[in-house]
C-alpha cells in the first residue's frame, strides 16, 4: 500500500517534468528556425541574441547596409581610376624605358670666346678665367643662339642627314625622328638633342650632343665646334674691317686731296715759270733798289752838270733821258711788285701779273698742299692706330675640351624617367581625387 501510494504521489511529478522537457525542446526549435530565417535575410525574422554578440536594431542595420553599398561603389571607382590612370601607364612607361628605349650616347665640348685685348695671359688657367669684357659675353650669347638656330640645323642636315642619324631604333619611336619633316620640326628635335650652357662668370660655353651612336655624337659635336669657330672668325674679321674701313676711307680722301694740291701747285709753277714767287719778289725788290740807286746817282750827276753846263747841252739831255728811262723802269717794276693787270689770254685762265698776286695765289696753293700733307699724315697715323686696336680686339674661339667619345650610354635615364612618370601620374590622380572629395563635401 505504501509503495502504490508513493507511486501515485510521484506520478504527477513525472508528468510535469515531461511537459517541461517538451516545452524546452519546442523553444529550442523555434530559436533555430528564427536563426535560420535571419541567415536567409527575411525582414520578418526576429533577431535572436546570442552569447557575446551585440544585437542591433533592424533600422540601424539597414542604414549600415545602404552606407556600405555606397562606400563600395565609390571605392571601386577610385580604385579603377587608380588602376587605369596610374598603375597601367606607369607600368607601360617602366616597360618602355627598360626594354624598348634605345641607348643614347653624348659628346661634350667646352670652349670660350676670347679677345687678345689687355695682353696675353701667362698661364692657361688665367687665359680661360680672365675677364674679357662685355663684348666677348655678347659674342658668346650670339654663338649660343647660332648653335640652336635654324641655320645650324640646315647645315648639320646637309652634312649628316639628321633623319638617318636620329632615325627610330627598333620600336623606340618616342626618341626617334620621323622622315620628311619640315625644318621647324627638325629644329625642335635638334634643341632636344643638343644642349648649350653658358657660364657668365667664366665665359665658358659647354655643348652636349646626344645621338644613338657614340661616334656620330662626337662627329656632330666637332661639326658644331668648327662652325662656331668659323662664325667667331667671321664676326671678328667683320668687326676689324668695320673699324679699319673708316680709317682707310680717310686715308684715301687725304691722299686724293694731297695729290690734287700737288698738281695745282705744279701747274702754277709751269705757268709762272718760277719756283717760288717769294724769291721773285725778293729779286724784284733788289732790282727796284738798284734802279733807284742808279736814278739817285743820275739825278746827282744832272744837278752837278746843270751847274756847269747849259740845259741844251748833249750831256744834260743824255742824263735827262737816262733819268726818264730809269723812272719808267722803276714804275714798271713797282707795278709788277704791287698791283697790275691780269693776262686774260692765258690758256690756264686769268693769272695775276703782279708779284703780290702771284705770292697770294702761291701761298694759297702751298697752304692747301701743306694742309693736305698734314691731313694725310694724320689719316695714316689714325689708320695705323685703328689697325693696332683692331688686332688687339680680335676675337677667337678658345677650345679647351675637344668633343669627347663616350664608351657607355648615358641616356635615357631609365629609372629617373620611369619614376618621374609614376610620380607625375600619381600626383595628377591624387589632385583629381582630392578635387572630387572637395566638391562632394561642399555640395
Amino acid at each position: 500500500m505504501a509503495v502504490s501510494k508513493d507511486a501515485a504521489v510521484n506520478q504527477p511529478d513525472s508528468a510535469q517534468a515531461a511537459g517541461t522537457q517538451n516545452t524546452a525542446k519546442a523553444a529550442a526549435k523555434n530559436k533555430g528556425i528564427a536563426v535560420l530565417e535571419g541567415l536567409l535575410g527575411r525582414e520578418s525574422a526576429p533577431v535572436i541574441p546570442l552569447p557575446g554578440r551585440k544585437v542591433e536594431s533592424p533600422q540601424k542595420a539597414a542604414w549600415q547596409s545602404k552606407w556600405l553599398k555606397k562606400l563600395r561603389w565609390r571605392h571601386a571607382v577610385i580604385g579603377a581610376s587608380f588602376l587605369g590612370l596610374v598603375a597601367v601607364p606607369a607600368t607601360l612607361a617602366s616597360v618602355y624605358m627598360a626594354f624598348i628605349a634605345a641607348d643614347q650616347y653624348h659628346s661634350t665640348a667646352s670652349f670660350a670666346v676670347r679677345s687678345i685685348e689687355g695682353g696675353v695671359s701667362t698661364d692657361i688657367l688665367g687665359m680661360f678665367t680672365q675677364a674679357s669684357g662685355g663684348s666677348t659675353i655678347s659674342d658668346s650669347y650670339i654663338l649660343m643662339d647660332y648653335i640652336l638656330s635654324e641655320r645650324m640645323v640646315a647645315d648639320a642636315d646637309r652634312r649628316f642627314k639628321l633623319e638617318d642619324v636620329y632615325a627610330a631604333r627598333g620600336l623606340d619611336y618616342f626618341y626617334g625622328i620621323g622622315s620628311d619633316l619640315p625644318i621647324e620640326d627638325k629644329l625642335a628635335y635638334w634643341r632636344d638633342m643638343v644642349d648649350v650652357n653658358f657660364d657668365n662668370a667664366s665665359g665658358i660655353v659647354a655643348v652636349t650632343v646626344k645621338a644613338f651612336d657614340a661616334k656620330q655624337a662626337q662627329a656632330i659635336a666637332q661639326f658644331i665646334v668648327d662652325k662656331s669657330d668659323n662664325l667667331v672668325n667671321s664676326l671678328s674679321l667683320s668687326a676689324r674691317n668695320d673699324v679699319l674701313r673708316a680709317a682707310q676711307d680717310e686715308v684715301l680722301a687725304g691722299e686724293a686731296r694731297l695729290a690734287k694740291a700737288r698738281v695745282a701747285l705744279r701747274n702754277y709753277r709751269d705757268r709762272s715759270q718760277e719756283i717760288s714767287p717769294e724769291e721773285g719778289a725778293k729779286l724784284a725788290v733788289q732790282l727796284i733798289a738798284s734802279l733807284e740807286q742808279q736814278l739817285t746817282q743820275l739825278n746827282a750827276d744832272l744837278s752837278t752838270a746843270k751847274t756847269q753846263m747849259r740845259e741844251d747841252t748833249p750831256r744834260i739831255r743824255v742824263l735827262k733821258a737816262r733819268i726818264e728811262s730809269l723812272e719808267n723802269q722803276v714804275d714798271v717794276e713797282r707795278r709788277r711788285l704791287g698791283t697790275g693787270e691780269r693776262d686774260t689770254a692765258s690758256p690756264f685762265g686769268t693769272e695775276p701779273q703782279d708779284v703780290a698776286g702771284r705770292i697770294t695765289q702761291f701761298e694759297e696753293l702751298e697752304t692747301e698742299r701743306e694742309f693736305a700733307e698734314r691731313a694725310y699724315t694724320a689719316a695714316l697715323g689714325a689708320l695705323e692706330k685703328a689697325r693696332v686696336e683692331a688686332n688687339n680686339r680680335q676675337r677667337y674661339l678658345a677650345l679647351f675640351i675637344e668633343p669627347t667619345l663616350s664608351e657607355m650610354a648615358q641616356y635615357p635615364t631609365r629609372i629617373v624617367n620611369a619614376s618621374l612618370v609614376t610620380l607625375g601620374l600619381l600626383f595628377a590622380w591624387g589632385v583629381g581625387v582630392m578635387g572630387y572629395y572637395n566638391v562632394r563635401d561642399r555640395a
